[in-house]
């Protein structure tokens, strides 16, 4: 019987994998994350299949813990915590779970744009602090604006749905132009540095890429207006935070809205604190801008939460039990690698 080891499970999880594995695999759910200091237990070392979440950084020092692995499955549609090379060499398959959060993610990315320029969570923490100051609290309205999407696969078109329906004109930057999108939601597609220019919000939704690292630089955040609001739903090292952070300061943009971070994962993994020195300058670097973007009154900050609604992880639990009962039998469904 394949034995399958599931990590990152949280309790509302627990009842749906027992169900789909029991008496199907000999199985284990472990509540914490997978990382290279994690004590990983000798029963767990023979499983076949490891299934978790990006929250789990799975690098080679990980992958050589489990001799019999052939199959990796993702609970997530990014795989960038996850040492790819290390699995084609080891002919690991690499499966992830696309397409489960699409409105999901885009529902709060929208849901950022609109706290941020009309100061919805500004004036709520003035008001538990019994401020009331309609000065502080002038927003923007986004109707007849313009946004630019940088990225228009699934979760951007669906970004794309919702602007054009408050009425904003919609800008696209992508290396794939879609022309339904041209047609349903008027998206005109233009070069990043015009997207820049012309944007009155931005809105990301690429995956991250060694070509998009640090794409909003400070060189970017310079062509933008200095009214401009940036919304980050979808990995924070697509924006250099120490531009971003200078840039709002300066005032060469109004704000931003981001539920992904770099270096996010030492404020979630405790392994850090059990082990301080595996933390490298440079993300202890980060970190003191995210503490700092954190004070800014200009700026929300999430915890990776847009693709967390009930029905969306109904639907990654349903996908990655799909892709491990199809590996079994032969077939490989939404490969990565």
């Amino acid at each position: 019987m394949t034995k399958i080891v599931f990590f990152d499970v949280a309790d509302y999880e627990v009842d749906y994998l027992m169900r789909s594995c029991d008496g199907e695999f000999d199985f284990v759910l472990v509540e914490e994350s997978l990382s290279s200091i994690s004590n990983i237990l000798s029963e767990w070392r023979d499983a076949e299949v490891v299934s978790c979440f990006t929250t789990s950084r799975i690098g080679k020092d990980v992958l050589k813990k489990f001799p019999n692995l052939k199959l990796l499955a993702l609970r997530s549609v990014g795989f960038n915590h996850v040492d790819i090379d290390y699995c084609k060499k080891h002919k690991i398959t690499v499966v992830n779970t696309p397409n489960y959060g699409n409105m999901t993610v885009a529902e709060f990315a929208f849901g950022l744009m609109l706290d941020v320029s009309r100061k919805i969570t500004l004036a709520y923490n003035d008001l538990k602090n019994a401020i009331v100051d309609a000065k502080h609290t002038i927003g923007t309205e986004l109707f007849g604006k313009t946004i630019g999407i940088v990225g228009l696969g699934a979760i951007g078109a669906e970004m794309a749905r919702l602007s054009y329906g408050f009425g904003l004109k919609v800008l696209g930057y992508d290396i794939k132009e879609r022309e339904i999108l041209r047609e349903k939601y008027a998206v005109s597609y233009v070069p990043f540095d015009e997207l820049l220019r012309r944007s009155d919000f931005i809105s990301i939704h690429a995956p991250l890429t060694k070509d998009n690292y640090h794409i909003f630089n400070m060189k970017s955040f310079e062509k933008m207006k200095p009214n401009a609001i940036i919304i980050n739903t979808a990995r924070g090292e697509i924006i250099d935070t120490q531009a971003l952070y200078n840039a709002i300061v300066d005032g060469k943009i109004a704000g931003a809205g981001l539920d992904v971070l770099e270096s996010e994962e030492i404020l979630t993994d405790p392994d850090y604190l059990v082990d301080v020195g595996r933390m490298k300058v440079n993300a202890l670097q980060k970190i003191v801008l995210n503490n700092s973007l954190l004070k800014l009154d200009n700026v929300i900050v999430t915890p990776h939460i847009a693709y967390d609604t009930k029905e969306a992880i109904d639907r990654i639990l349903s996908l990655t039990m799909a892709n491990i009962y199809a590996f079994e039998n032969g077939v490989v469904q939404n490969k990565v690698v």
